[in-house]
């Protein structure tokens, strides 16, 4: 059986992520890696983490979405309604790898944000934008259920809309009853149970959001081990 790979909240930060990769012995031929989202923003290098991402998808990874990647995704594509949410959650980190930097001016007495330059018809981002449009909401085995941040506990999950998959925190933390284990990130498991290290629940949940940029680490599941590795 191959070994299943699994590892979220990257959120820029390449070197990590690289020396995760060469920690774990992961090969493509003989394992099966799946990224459970959050690949941008807040980090220092976004646009190396969604192009080696790509990279790895191109070799048989599994890449999903994460909440991060729609906030891209929506002010991409209307900027001024999604725009300053995507700045509130690390976006100007993000641009800066593209090359771009955020401008703040108070208007009416709020601060809003903008782009330097014409972000959107830079041909780097656009391929960006293509890839994370292809990420997959969610990935199903016989024996788990991947996903970046939950499930809803009520509602199945072929018909889950994509925000409730990317976003949901409490209601599926605590209401989850499913026999299938469900991993996912979003939440760092500091949340969950007081420490970086993968949060185990006892309703069939496991957490690996390690909370890299807050000053944890970067785990990766190995299954049907359970065993875990990390870097910090």
């Amino acid at each position: 059986m191959k070994r299943i790979l699994v590892i979220s909240d990257i959120h820029g930060e390449f070197d990590k992520f690289e020396q995760l990769l060469e920690k774990v012995q992961y090969k493509p031929e003989e394992d099966q890696l799946l990224l459970a989202g959050d690949y941008v923003d807040r980090g220092p290098n976004s646009k190396a983490v969604v192009e080696k991402v790509q990279a790895l998808v191109a070799e048989g990874a599994i890449a999903l979405m994460g909440n991060h990647e729609k906030m891209m995704l929506e002010a991409f594509y209307d900027e001024e309604t999604y725009l300053p949410r995507w700045l509130r959650n690390g976006a100007s980190e993000t641009l800066r790898t593209y090359g771009y930097t955020v401008i703040y001016k108070e208007e009416k007495g709020v601060l809003k944000g903008s782009v330097d330059g014409e972000w959107k018809n830079d041909l780097s981002v656009q391929e960006a934008i293509a890839f994370m449009e292809e990420l997959l909401p969610y990935y199903e085995t016989e024996d788990y259920i991947f996903v970046h941040a939950g499930v809803h506990p009520t509602t199945p999950l072929a018909e889950t809309d994509l925000h409730t998959l990317v976003w949901i925190r409490e209601v599926f933390h605590q209401g989850y009853t499913g026999v299938k284990p469900v991993i996912f990130g979003h939440t760092p498991t500091k949340n969950l149970h007081s420490s970086y290290e993968v949060y185990f629940g006892t309703n069939n949940i496991i957490g690996i959001d390690g909370g890299l940029v807050y000053g944890g680490r970067l785990n990766c599941l190995e299954l049907p081990s359970k065993t875990v590795q990390y870097v910090e």
